[in-house]
């Protein structure tokens, strides 16, 4: 028992230590120094922060960020909701082979989409828009596939009592099967969000001007202004990964209870 917690602590440190490096170089002078030492023992400051913060289309960088997650987010629950109960509830072929059809875009990879995607945004004329940005992820088979193992597993009896008492498939859906679905519905918004905020290629693929642009394409293209800074780069990063920190804070006890579920349910 000893050893397997000493290995967890240990895989545990590994893990940690890139992201402690990172607020370590975000809170120094990188441009003056000979040595990790030199840079070890060197005053800690803020100014990469603020020079971040005062630097051009940051802001604007992480605003996108923030809309382009939320309102992904945001689609995702409710296409995906909808989606998965008519699969798990309507039993027919066609379903069947829309759900087979859906997990096998799982296991393609993204990059074979790449270029047919662009060409669909060109021909819509919406590269540089927000409509590239959102619109191709506002509903995911991941999603799909989550919350329809989940509503499979809700007594149908619930639903059948509704029914009889005059309601439709709506009201079943909002009354019953999302609040009963909040759990698992935290994970699919956790995933989404942070999945978007993380983007790189296909915002960087889909915009071009500096306005459109999310955080993570922002922050390479302020590699090349401002040379090699790596302590403004690190708290950039660090900035961009203070919403992770917070979900992963917040919902901690909703992950779990939605990974137990499946586990624990008779």
């Amino acid at each position: 028992m000893k050893l397997k917690k000493s290995i967890l602590f240990l895989i545990s440190l590994v893990m940690i230590f890139p992201m402690f490096w990172m607020l370590i170089l975000s809170l120094k002078n990188t441009s003056n120094f000979n040595s990790i030492i030199d840079l070890i023992t060197s005053d800690y400051s803020i100014d990469n922060y603020i020079n971040m913060f005062s630097s051009n289309n940051f802001l604007l960088y992480t605003f996108n960020s923030i809309l382009v997650s939320s309102v992904v987010t945001l689609l995702n629950v409710i296409f995906c909701l909808l989606v998965a109960y008519a699969l798990a509830r309507f039993q027919n072929r066609f379903n069947k082979i829309l759900f087979i059809s859906t997990l096998s875009i799982l296991i393609i990879p993204p990059h074979v989409i790449m270029i047919p995607l662009y060409r669909l945004m060109v021909n819509f004329n919406w590269i540089d828009s927000y409509f590239a940005l959102i619109l191709p992820w506002a509903i995911t088979p991941f999603g799909i596939f989550l919350l329809k193992q989940f509503i499979e597993k809700i007594p149908i009896d619930l639903e059948d009592s509704a029914k009889l008492d005059g309601a439709n498939d709506f009201q079943i859906i909002m009354k019953i099967i999302l609040p009963i679905s909040k759990p698992i519905l935290v994970v699919l918004i956790i995933y989404t969000f942070l999945a978007n905020w993380n983007a790189f290629l296909f915002p960087f693929l889909f915009t071009n001007s500096d306005e459109m642009r999310t955080l993570p394409v922002g922050l390479t293209f302020f590699l090349g202004k401002q040379s090699i800074d790596w302590g403004q780069l690190m708290a950039g990063a660090s900035i961009a990964a203070i919403p992770m920190i917070i979900i992963y804070l917040v919902f901690k006890k909703q992950i779990i209870e939605a990974m137990l579920y499946g586990a624990l349910k008779e």
